[in-house]
């Protein structure tokens, strides 16, 4: 049974929480996507229990019920509020997962948290903007282009762009999402949007949007800026999952980051894309397990 709560975070501040899985297993620390926001998914928690795992997620500042922050951060900073809501459940040791624009923050935990962190993966997320070596926008759809390039001019002429054109996808129906999202969505991706996960994917998307645009424009300042901690730094067990048929965070991203992350194991796959990859998290979180050093789930 999913659960959520507030829990106080730096700054005076409060994040919403959402708890669910397997309530006395190891911990799962999972960071959403960019617009994210928590919200509850019958299939996503019966998924995280099966692997053995308590799920542990929340809404980033200025997404859903989460107060924004004074300024936007960098990813780095977002492990404090990471760090808040696991030491608020008594949490030591954890496990962490980060999807898309959640992906950075799943290594910042490794980077940052190496005590605690005992392995993390990152699920189609994106490298750095500045990445040596890497076209950051060869294989992307024109949508996200025009974002991250109006990310790039700074956050009053993001925040103007997002409200001219993205609140549309973020207030889109179940119904509408596949459309609203046009090219960002390939015929992998499509194929896996049952009724369930787009109904999902509605709901965190409206919830995200209940500030406006406030965490999505957070989101794509941080993508656009120094991550604020070196990829050389992490020293846990990583693994790198991506798919070539992503046109949201393209393939090359994976790639770039499998070589980059010291000792990342890589799972670049052909038949994937972007929203597939989450359909199959079922195998992701029993490599998360291996990586971690925990027995496997039996019974």
């Amino acid at each position: 049974m999913s659960q959520r709560i507030d829990v106080p975070v730096p700054g005076d501040r409060t994040v919403e929480v959402l708890l669910g899985g397997d309530h006395r297993g190891p911990t799962l620390l999972l960071h959403g996507g960019s617009p994210s926001a928590v919200a509850e998914w019958p299939a996503l928690d019966e998924t995280v229990r099966a692997a053995g795992l308590r799920l542990v997620t929340y809404s980033r500042p200025g997404y859903g019920g989460s107060a924004p922050r004074p300024r936007p951060g960098t990813y780095a900073d977002d492990v404090s509020e990471s760090v808040a809501v696991l030491d608020h459940l008594g949490v030591d040791e954890f496990l962490t997962a980060g999807w898309s624009g959640g992906g950075p923050r799943a290594l910042a935990c490794a980077a940052l948290l190496p005590e605690r962190c005992r392995a993390a993966v990152t699920i189609a997320g994106v490298a750095p903007y500045h990445a040596d070596g890497l076209d950051w926008f060869h294989g992307m759809a024109e949508e996200n282009r025009r974002e991250y390039r109006a990310a790039e001019a700074g956050a009053e002429a993001y925040e103007a762009f997002l409200q001219e054109g993205f609140l549309d996808v973020m207030h889109a129906s179940p119904d509408e999402l596949a459309d609203a999202l046009g090219g960002l969505v390939t015929a992998v991706d499509r194929a896996a949007l049952d009724a369930s996960y787009c109904d999902w994917l509605s709901r965190t998307f409206h919830h995200a949007a209940a500030q406006g645009v406030v965490g999505v424009r957070d989101d794509g300042l941080a993508a656009v800026a120094p991550w604020g901690f070196e990829l050389s730094d992490i020293g846990v067990p990583v693994a790198v999952w991506q798919g070539r048929e992503d046109a949201m965070v393209p393939y090359e991203h994976g790639v770039w980051l499998a070589r980059h992350v010291p000792g990342a194991e890589a799972h670049l796959l052909d038949d994937e894309g972007h929203l597939s990859l989450v359909s199959g998290l079922d195998r992701i979180l029993v490599d998360l397990r291996r990586l971690g050093g925990l027995d496997a789930v039996t019974g």
